[in-house]
């Protein structure tokens, strides 16, 4: 049997992206080796999930980033220019990619070459650490496209370009690396040339069709059963009551007149609010003023078990973040969405592009989009039954065991030489 490396950020959502937990869980019930590399901050959870972990000092991820100077008083092209740098220096700055690599080289002196890795999708250091083993590269949760025209770019992005380029090939040349696991043009991203797993299926990426590569390969997914006993809190919920679950992810927890904002607004058409405001917002005080300006009925926590809790909702208002936006499809709900970020803004958009919910701009929810939005979803029973039909077509492709037995296949291929 095989051993796999499954290399992520420190961060829980990344481990998810649809499905990657659960693809290792199911390559483990396979009979291979798994084990989990990531820094130390999120073994707890892996090992508590059944899967072995193997801490590094870095991963080359910038978490967290620095603090955002007052954009308003910058002029409007440094401001844009700046969010994309910000942006750019999250998965890219070398310094903490090249000890990140390092790391990871080293591991593998340690415990010996893994004979696969599967990588969060914007982990550079996978990408390059990868190519020095001379191990195939599989990316969970990311579909494959064809590199970006430049004259499809905008003026920033472009100069932006360049810099991500150059980044790439100081970082290969530290290796003596040729970077068979980056996209080529303009934009260079992770790009192996073996296996993309997407948790979704094709359709979904509609929009894209005509710069999917052929590694793609869409696997869906489907609802879980959950592994503990209910929370006293659900339980306490009469079943017939309608809950409307409020999320904005691991990351974007301080904005919290977003929760308020969109726990009225569930609560006034007809929902429980559960607004889950993850563990970044630690101040008592911060947390008792939000809670003071909740609806009565809402529940409000910290972090919820999806197993438990989307089975029995019915509309989901969140950022867009690719785990939270699968679990909604896989489980046929309706979404409201708010992009804050990166991905976001493309999850947001083609929830809106497959009829099953909203894409809303922080301008549309100052306006009180947010309650419009939610009168409409719920009123609607053709955003319902499409929900209903993405669920069952995801349930379909086989989900983890099938990217399971996809990466199973993976193993015994060369890596590709440019």
């Amino acid at each position: 049997m095989a051993n796999f490396w499954f290399i992520s950020a420190p961060l829980l959502s990344h481990t998810d992206w649809g499905g990657t937990l659960k693809t290792a869980l199911a390559l483990r019930r396979l009979g291979h080796d798994v084990t989990w590399v990531s820094e130390s901050k999120i073994g707890g959870y892996l090992t508590s999930a059944g899967i072995d972990f193997a801490p590094v000092s870095h991963t080359g991820w910038l978490f967290p980033p620095p603090p955002v100077p007052d954009l308003s008083a910058m002029p409007p092209q440094e401001a844009v220019t700046l969010r994309y740098r910000r942006a750019l220096d999250t998965w890219l700055t070398e310094s903490l990619v090249g000890d990140a690599t390092q790391a990871i080289l080293d591991l593998a002196g340690a415990r010996g070459t893994p004979d696969g890795i599967v990588t969060d999708p914007f982990l550079t250091a996978s990408a390059l650490a990868a190519e020095a083993l001379g191990v195939p590269l599989a990316v969970s949760g990311w579909i494959a496209m064809s590199a970006i025209d430049d004259e499809f770019l905008y003026p920033v992005q472009r100069v932006l370009s360049r810099d991500s380029q150059e980044r790439v090939e100081r970082l290969c040349a530290r290796f003596g690396l040729a970077g068979v696991n980056f996209s080529g043009g303009s934009t260079p991203s992770i790009l192996s040339p073996h296996l993309h797993l997407s948790y979704f299926n094709e359709a979904w990426y509609a929009a894209e069709q005509d710069q999917l590569l052929p590694q793609t390969r869409f696997v869906g997914g489907f609802p879980t059963a959950p592994r503990a006993a209910p929370p006293s809190w659900l339980g306490d919920i009469p079943d017939g009551a309608p809950l409307a679950l409020v999320t904005l992810g691991t990351i974007f927890t301080g904005d919290l007149g977003f929760f308020s904002w969109a726990a009225h607004a569930v609560a006034r058409a007809g929902y429980v609010p559960v607004v889950v405001i993850g563990w970044n917002m630690t101040d008592p005080e911060d947390k008792a003023k939000l809670k003071a300006a909740l609806p009565k009925t809402t529940r409000l926590l910290n972090w919820v078990d999806f197993d438990h809790v989307l089975p029995r909702t019915r509309l989901i208002v969140h950022h867009g973040g690719m785990g939270t936006t699968h679990a909604a499809a896989v489980h046929g709900i309706p979404q409201l969405c708010v992009p804050h970020a990166a991905d976001q803004r493309g999850n947001a958009r083609r929830v809106a592009q497959a009829k099953v919910g909203l894409n809303l701009s922080a301008l549309d929810v100052r306006r009180g989009a947010l309650l419009e939005g939610a009168l409409a979803l719920t009123r609607d029973a053709r955003v319902r039954e499409n929900a209903r039909r993405l669920a069952a077509d995801l349930a379909s492709l086989g989900g983890p065991p099938r990217a399971a037995e996809l990466l199973a296949g993976l193993v015994g291929e060369k890596p590709l030489r440019r």
